[in-house]
């Protein structure tokens, strides 16, 4: 969406950056992600961040799951969200059948009700883009860089509660 000066501005609220705005480096990421197993091992946190940051492409059932995941995450670390989610993914197999353990999640807080928060202080625009990579000084810088988004949308989400 576009502002009144002209400046294209994200639903998140964020400018748009140079490569567009936020929709356009999440299509990035997840494509860079294709070739870097290093750079997918934040998966699960750029979709949450995403979609949290972007209601309208989210499905309102999972929000809450993805708000906690983000929670989960920033409390227990990278290796333990790969553990869930690939714990998860066990689960859900379809000669499992035993469905999503939503118990490591029960502990945090619920996604606040009410209206989704209208800006953020980092989001996907902001993140660089150099020599055709996200992560073009190091896959420890950009983990860095994930996580201050993931923090940025958890504080986001907990000041539109009540």
């Amino acid at each position: 969406m576009a502002d009144g000066a002209g400046v294209s501005r994200c639903e998140c609220g964020a400018a748009a950056g140079p490569l567009g705005v936020c929709v356009d480096y999440f299509h990035g990421i997840l494509a860079e992600e294709q070739s870097d197993p290093q750079m997918y091992r934040w998966h699960a946190p750029v979709v949450c961040v995403h979609l949290l940051q972007h209601p309208s492409q989210a499905h309102e059932n999972y929000r809450d799951g993805q708000f906690r995941l983000l929670q989960f995450y920033l409390d227990k670390g990278l290796d333990a969200l790969l553990r869930l989610t690939a714990h998860q993914v066990a689960r859900n197999n379809h000669r499992a059948r035993s469905g999503y353990d939503m118990a490591p999640l029960e502990a945090y807080a619920p996604l606040p009700q009410g209206e989704s928060p209208r800006s953020f202080r980092a989001t996907l625009c902001g993140l660089p883009f150099r020599d055709g990579s996200f992560a073009a000084d190091g896959h420890p810088a950009y983990g860095h860089r994930i996580h201050a988004i993931a923090e940025a949308t958890v504080e986001s989400w907990r000041s539109v509660e009540g």
